[in-house]
């Protein structure tokens, strides 16, 4: 017999002010140009934790290719071993893989934390297409790390041009994650031409 009770999602362990970045996604299979991103993120942001977000799926790409869950997180896992990395499946937990609920979720499970959203500069590019875009921009301060061919691209994006006067400049990244949002960054740093796409052969 059940108590009825609903299971609150267990979190990464945090300390009241914190910088702790947000990095998303499917890795699906992770690859050193993750890696590259989570770490750059940590240092160039001045950090104390990251927590990387495996999404169960998506809701811009099709599922059919999409290994397990625990799978991915697991090989996240091996890839960016650090210290100051937790990598946790939450959005399954709490039943959404949109960014701007979990955002939501997790500002509200964790105030006293000054988050950050951290992005690869490819995804800056599609911003708009996600679902309340301009809600997630509008609730955390968002860093964007240069990809190879996404340099240029990025900053004539949507997002980039509705929020242009609300970017921090690179130098003072390290304060972004307190900075109140709408605020963004664009970091130039390690670069690598993998994607989880061509590692799969799509």
């Amino acid at each position: 017999m059940t108590s009825g009770r609903v299971l609150t999602p267990k979190l990464p362990p945090a300390a009241p002010g914190m910088a702790i970045g947000l990095y998303g996604g499917s890795f699906n299979p992770p690859h050193e140009a993750h890696r590259k991103v989570a770490l750059t993120a940590l240092k160039r942001l001045g950090l104390d934790r990251l927590w990387v977000l495996v999404t169960p799926g998506n809701p811009l790409k099709a599922h059919g290719g999409l290994a397990p869950l625990e799978e991915r997180i697991t090989a996240v896992r091996a890839l960016i071993d650090h210290p100051r990395v937790a990598v946790t499946g939450v959005e399954q937990a709490i039943g959404t893989s949109r960014t701007c609920e979990v955002l939501g979720y997790l500002r509200s499970r964790r105030p006293e934390v000054a988050f950050v959203w951290v992005m690869g500069a490819d995804n800056l590019i599609d911003l708009h297409r996600w679902g309340r875009w301009r809600r997630i921009v509008e609730l955390a301060p968002v860093a964007v790390i240069d990809r190879p061919g996404s340099t240029f691209a990025p900053l004539s994006a949507r997002a980039a041009k509705v929020y242009g006067r609300f970017r921090v400049d690179e130098s003072d990244a390290p304060a972004l994650a307190r900075t109140p949002a709408p605020a963004w960054c664009f970091l130039h740093g390690l670069r690598s031409n993998l994607s989880s796409t061509a590692l799969r052969g799509v």
